[in-house]
């Protein structure tokens, strides 16, 4: 008797389906690969399909989250791939000019100065959306375009190459047997999770997205909180861009972040975040991510061919989206239920009958 109810509170929650996705996903690999859940440690380091799609999925987990706030405010970031080129194209080209790549002070500079960057992009997209009044899609579109550009300037439409054992260890190196990258990024999303559950920003974020206006009323300054939210997510999209460009220790700035802004939006969206605005779920985003990047893996694992790949990722988005919506799984899983709720009687018949006493008009 308790069975039911359980579990259709368990498929209501919206971190369910995104979750039991990722876990067939993850099945399905396992014929085609036995040792797919293996993980070893070679030369102290850990290595694995499981360590892999997570180490390849940090630049999107980030971006994702970033993304997050920007949707839950009713916005859109198309800018992101753009800016993921932009820093990765600055921090190189600066290392690359160094007498010692390895030196520091010269990293953290490179660093400092391709974040200084993204966060500018931040600022400029925030400030066409908030103070501008321009529509998010159309004010982001500026840096997708241009910004592309911009890098292929930085990087005289070359792919600039670095030898940073510093630099390096952002995205490709490994501390305590673990990927670099997986420490940071949970840095990341914990800091953004305890900033926005933990204090009221959270909350000002999901009032703005569900009206923007009443929030102004009210006292909330929603042009500062729409700043705010495009400045994390051009920050977010500039440390991937650390991260990508470590990773192969060179900058290319025509394919680094290409469409990564659209793989971002379907991991909000997968991890049950409305495009409308409103409330959101740091959690489901990262699920979504990680399931955009299993999904990756097992197209390359199974053998579909790559003509069609993206193809069969759309197909397999599509019906994460379907299974989670309430409309959907009511009409396939639930029509018995949902005929019994239709057939409840209307209370407003009865009430007529109640009063019989003639009105008087008046004119």
């Amino acid at each position: 008797m308790t069975t039911t109810p359980r579990w259709r509170a368990l498929t209501h929650h919206h971190l369910f389906w995104p979750v039991a996705v990722l876990v067939i996903l993850l099945l399905v690999n396992v014929p085609f690969t036995p040792d797919f859940f293996a993980v070893k440690m070679t030369d102290g380091h850990l290595y694995g399909s499981l360590v892999s799609i997570v180490l390849f999925g940090s630049p999107l987990i980030l971006v994702a989250v970033g993304m997050t706030l920007v949707i839950a405010t009713g916005g859109i970031d198309l800018s992101v791939g753009a800016v993921v080129a932009i820093t990765g194209a600055l921090t190189c080209s600066y290392i690359s000019d160094q007498a010692d790549q390895s030196a520091l002070s010269g990293v953290f500079l490179a660093l400092g100065i391709g974040l200084l960057a993204a966060i500018v992009c931040g600022l400029w997209n925030g400030f066409l959306v908030a103070r501008m009044g321009i529509q998010p899609i159309i004010a982001t579109l500026i840096i997708m375009v241009a910004g592309r550009g911009v890098a292929q300037l930085i990087t005289d439409g070359q792919i600039i190459t670095v030898n940073s054992e510093p630099y390096k260890l952002i995205g490709g190196g490994y501390w305590l047997t673990l990927p670099f990258s997986i420490f940071i990024v949970a840095a990341v999303v914990a800091v953004t999770v305890v900033i926005t559950r933990r204090t009221a920003l959270g909350l000002l974020v999901e009032s703005v997205g569900g009206n923007a206006e009443a929030s102004r009323l009210v006292g909330i300054r929603s042009m500062r909180i729409k700043i705010m939210v495009y400045v994390f997510c051009a920050l977010c999209a500039g440390i991937a861009g650390l991260m990508i460009s470590s990773n192969t220790s060179a900058a290319d700035g025509n394919n680094a972040g290409l469409w990564i802004e659209l793989d971002a939006i379907l991991a909000v969206v997968i991890g049950g975040t409305s495009l409308l605005g409103g409330r959101f779920s740091i959690g489901g985003t990262v699920v979504g991510a990680l399931v955009i990047q299993t999904l990756t893996t097992t197209i390359y694992t199974i053998g579909v061919p790559t003509q069609t790949n993206l193809v069969f990722k759309a197909a397999v988005v599509i019906i994460v989206c379907l299974m989670q919506s309430p409309k959907f799984r009511a009409k396939v899983f639930g029509a018995k239920g949902g005929g019994k709720k239709a057939a409840a009687p209307a209370p407003a018949e009865t009430a007529p009958a109640a009063d019989a006493s003639p009105k008087m008009e008046v004119s």
